[in-house]
């Protein structure tokens, strides 16, 4: 049985010569878990629109909204950071195809054609070649319609001053936050129903950041060198090797510059992540391997050990064919994150407990609820900023506003 089916010429190797149809096809030593497709270069990268993304100008024509950008700092020298494992779980096959968010590279083309070798036949990716600091180059790529922006640094940081490790992604951080924006009006998804952003209907209205601080940002600090897949697990994700260094991204921040991280706004508001975190992780799943099951999930989609073998061995991604079993994979549990405003459980509503809506979901839904994600100035309809509450009391009163995460079976 053929692997896949035809998903319509995503990419173009040159202006006059188009690669065949694209196909959702996985490996078949990795269990079909990914999404791919046929090799494309870098140098001729465009959208399904057949749009280039080499220029400004030419991104600027193109309509761009719920996607994810990537402020990437490299020169031509700098070291591979591994974008392959940061795209791949945005690519897991438990996503139908018309949920995967396109992803645009903004950064300097003659690194990212290293990286394009572990990339090329990963489904909607594209590359302005321009620079994260570069205001006109993140309004051509609609920075404000963004589901995510991530920045992260491929340059050896300063080991004199680690205060200094993480100058321009601190700079490129506020640099858009500094932003301001046009009512812009954009496709969105509309919020109804269980379904998770991902897989929400479309619809046109009238959205989209007005000013910089509402932009979804992801900043990694002081961590070239680390793998880079677990940055989409919160909005304003950071990992930083130097912990003080969070307080000059959050300039709302009131919190004494000598408060152990874990106590400080950011940490409890999911923006903050230190790689001290990564050690008790890996002490949890040493005396837990069910923990890893669970985090594996949150962070990699569901990858298996199989396929972290051949990605280690360095065979790479490579097409192969179906069968009804294998294919039977994609619809393994996925992380979701749904709006309580919506309604999505029958009897459960504002001012319920938390006790209620999990054994509901759980019964009647087959969904495990992990965590909330909460407003943290109720009162103030402006306020984006939320916090994390992980494992909640099952006394604790959910709130409409609330939303609410969980492991879903498809």
């Amino acid at each position: 049985m053929q692997a896949g089916y035809a998903i319509g010429n995503i990419f173009a190797v040159s202006s006059s010569t188009r690669l065949p149809p694209s196909f959702r096809v996985f490996t078949r030593e990795a269990a079909k878990l990914i999404h791919m497709m046929g090799r494309q270069r870098a140098t001729t990268c465009v959208n399904s629109t057949g749009e280039h993304f080499q220029e400004r100008h030419q991104a600027a024509m193109t309509v761009l909204n719920g996607h994810v950008v990537v402020c990437l700092f490299a020169d031509r020298d700098s070291p591979l950071i591994g974008l392959r494992n940061f795209i791949m779980p945005l690519r897991a096959s438990n996503f139908h195809y018309h949920e995967l968010k396109h992803v645009v590279i903004v950064g300097d083309l003659e690194y990212l054609r290293k990286e394009w070798k572990t990339l090329y036949n990963l489904p909607k990716i594209s590359i302005l070649n321009g620079s994260p600091l570069s205001r006109a180059d993140l309004r051509a790529v609609n920075i404000n319609l963004c589901d995510m922006c991530v920045i992260i640094s491929a340059r050896v940081p300063n080991t004199e001053d680690t205060t200094l490790a993480d100058k321009e992604a601190i700079l490129a951080s506020l640099n858009i936050k500094a932003m301001q924006f046009d009512d812009t009006l954009g496709f969105f998804p509309l919020r109804g129903g269980d379904r998770s952003p991902l897989g929400s209907p479309i619809s046109m209205q009238k959205k989209g950041a007005r000013f910089g601080t509402n932009v979804p940002m992801i900043t990694e600090l002081g961590a070239f060198s680390k793998n880079s897949s677990s940055l989409l697990l919160h909005s304003h994700l950071i990992a930083s090797v130097n912990d003080s260094n969070v307080q000059f991204l959050d300039q709302d921040d009131d919190d004494d510059p000598d408060t152990e991280l874990y106590l400080t706004q950011p940490f409890a508001c999911g923006t903050a992540f230190a790689i001290s975190v990564l050690d008790s992780l890996m002490s949890t799943t040493y005396f837990n391997d069910s923990a890893l099951t669970l985090i594996r999930t949150l962070v990699t989609g569901g990858a298996t050990p199989e396929l972290e073998l051949i990605l280690a061995e360095g065979a790479g991604l490579r097409g192969g064919y179906s069968t009804p079993e294998t294919l039977a994979n994609r619809d393994r549990c996925r992380i979701a994150q749904i709006a309580l405003h919506d309604n999505p459980y029958e009897g459960i509503g504002h001012n319920s407990t938390y006790g209620q809506m999990f054994t509901t979901s759980l019964k009647k839904y087959g969904q495990l609820c992990i965590g909330l994600y909460r407003l943290h100035d109720q009162d103030n309809s402006e306020s984006v900023k939320r916090y994390v509450i992980t494992n909640p009391p099952a006394e604790l009163r959910i709130r409409s506003s609330d939303y609410v995460s969980q492991a879903k079976t498809q």
